[in-house]
């Protein structure tokens, strides 16, 4: 075992404070990761504070990671000490189910294992414990390699809102002459317009505030629609081919299947706190729509949007925080006070 800085949540409203936790000795297929930045994700502010299924303490947050690797094992092939790496939002997983086999390792059937607070399958049975640390050491399988030329702590929200978006925008084949809507301007947002746009689409916006709208042709969206405003909500109607919707608040899905032409498709990726007001059958029927969801996204996809982003250099727009600055910037998430993600400069732990 080797200690690793980290900052770990004692409790639901403990906060975060500096420790230290045990990281493994990298074994054979291991590769052992100097941690330089991670993301603050949504999900990591309602995991600490016990917002979801409650959580085993002491927990070190984080599924956004990028860093360098100092150490692999002797039968890692694919990366070499100094190599510029990522982790995600999963460690492993079972590696024998069909989805697994099928590269679909965020759908394991027998579940996969999270970069954190997950019971970690090759460690005796403890914890994983995530980026919010100097270092970690992850199975070869479920590492990335990050392209040379992008910035390292613009990538590390793509390990999660990259992929989010990314995968449902590829499984419905999204090319140019589409015509993609976005719902929310946040973190998932704002990745959404961006890669819907290096990916040819037309792309609309959809926002609550009309003050968000200059920053959404800054993010390369071709329209802006507020959605409180009957009349452009109305004018939006049966434009659209695919509609992404980021909102992780309750909020009524139906005005936005309007906006569908026949053989749309709306795909949730937020995840709200309560039910949904319900889906109106009739809406999906009249014009053969599909209403789905989507898991961030496999290994291999993870770096096929890895490479995608480098083609067309998209980084997530970020402002670096550091260490004693975390539960600032769980507070600011909350408050919506955040343009677009928060990361972690790890060298301040």
């Amino acid at each position: 075992m080797t200690q690793a800085k980290a900052y770990a949540a004692a409790s639901a409203t403990s906060g975060l404070a500096p420790g230290a936790i045990d990281r493994r000795e990298p074994g054979p297929h291991d590769v052992e990761i100097a941690i330089q930045f991670c993301g603050l994700c949504h999900s990591d502010v309602h995991t600490v504070r016990s917002e979801w299924a409650a959580p085993t303490y002491p927990l070190v947050p984080g599924h956004e990671i990028v860093g360098t690797v100092t150490r692999v094992g002797p039968d890692v092939v694919a990366f070499a000490e100094g190599d510029t790496v990522g982790v995600g939002c999963m460690v492993d997983s079972c590696r024998e189910c069909d989805s697994c086999l099928e590269g679909f390792e965020q759908y394991c059937e027998n579940g996969n294992t999270g970069t954190y607070g997950a019971p970690d399958r090759r460690n005796g049975g403890g914890l994983t414990q995530g980026g919010y640390s100097s270092s970690i050491v992850v199975d070869e399988n479920y590492v990335l390699n990050v392209p040379a030329g992008l910035d390292p702590a613009g990538v590390a929200p793509l390990l999660c809102a990259g992929i989010t978006t990314y995968s449902p925008l590829r499984y419905l084949d999204v090319q140019e002459g589409d015509s993609v809507g976005v719902v929310g301007l946040g973190g998932l947002g704002h990745m959404a317009v961006k890669i819907a746009k290096a990916l040819g689409a037309t792309v609309t916006a959809f926002t609550t505030s009309p003050a968000k709208a200059s920053a959404a042709f800054e993010l390369g969206a071709d329209a802006v629609v507020v959605s409180t405003d009957p009349a452009q909500m109305a004018g939006a109607n049966g434009t659209l081919n695919v509609v992404i919707d980021t909102v992780a608040a309750v909020h009524d899905l139906n005005p936005y299947l309007r906006t569908l032409a026949r053989d749309g498709a709306l795909i949730q990726l937020g995840l709200p706190p309560a039910e949904m007001p319900p889906v109106e059958p009739g809406l999906l029927i009249r014009r053969r729509l599909a209403y789905g969801g989507s898991l961030i996204g496999g290994i291999a996809e993870t770096q096929e949007m890895l490479d995608f982003c480098a083609e067309h250099g998209i980084v997530s727009d970020i402002e670096l925080v550091t260490a004693a600055e975390l539960d600032q910037a769980y507070d600011r998430m909350v408050a919506g006070d955040v343009k677009y993600r928060f990361v972690l400069d790890n060298s301040t732990l």
